[in-house]
């Protein structure tokens, strides 16, 4: 048998900077944090991280 080759992940076409975390998965958590890891771009954060962005989205078009 022939040893096979770990998967790579596919290219990241967005970076984490463009990137508005659209998909997200659960990649660890401790007793009072829980990370999570965008599926386009890539970023790992803190999951309140995520809700902070969304808040800051909504308040953003109302600033004007």
């Amino acid at each position: 048998m022939t040893p096979s080759q770990p998967s790579q992940s596919p290219q990241k076409k967005v970076t984490p900077e463009q990137c508005k975390h659209p998909r997200v998965q659960i990649v660890s958590r401790d007793e009072d944090s829980e990370y999570v890891e965008c599926q386009e771009c890539g970023d790992v954060f803190e999951a309140s991280e995520l809700k902070d962005m969304a808040i800051e989205e909504k308040k953003e078009p109302d600033e004007e």
